[in-house]
């Protein structure tokens, strides 16, 4: 996802950046400088060194950050990138288990009833077009169980 464009607004103390899903708020106090009262945002723009998948801001003292679409989505909880993140950490599972496995990447392939090149295509972590459903099964060819908790999540203070 790339950003549309980026504004700071000192009232929220927020970084509002817009994407083609609406527009996301990014808070002051995640960002690294963090901008204060007394040293507030001079300037923000989408950056296009980091191919618009992000956006760097300059403080009036001249400090200078920059914040990823990632951080931003993560903040949000955005259900694409949340589903993307669950994806990208099976993917990895499924990729030791299948190098330790004594089963052969043939008879995975024959047991998935798929295709060579559609089974590389399940390993790589950055293909985000294969389901959920593709990796689990997988995974329950290599004998694993795979469990979703839901939990509450820690307090700050904690």
């Amino acid at each position: 996802m790339k950003a549309r464009a980026v504004t700071a607004n000192n009232r929220k103390k927020a970084f509002e950046v817009n994407t083609s899903r609406g527009t996301l708020v990014f808070p002051y106090t995640k960002a690294d400088p963090q901008p204060t009262p007394e040293d507030k945002v001079a300037r923000v723009y989408v950056d296009t060194e980091l191919a618009r998948e992000g956006f760097t801001y300059v403080l009036q003292s001249g400090k200078e950050g920059t914040v990823h679409i990632e951080q931003v989505l993560e903040y949000n909880q955005d259900p694409h990138y949340l589903r993307d993140l669950l994806l990208y950490r099976l993917t990895l599972e499924a990729q030791r288990r299948v190098a330790t496995s004594p089963l052969s990447k043939r008879e995975l392939i024959r047991r998935l009833g798929t295709s060579a090149t559609q089974f590389y295509r399940l390993l790589d972590q950055a293909n985000y077009r294969k389901s959920v459903d593709q990796i689990l099964a997988l995974l329950q060819i290599l004998d694993c169980d795979v469990d979703l908790v839901v939990r509450e999540r820690k307090s700050k203070a904690a």
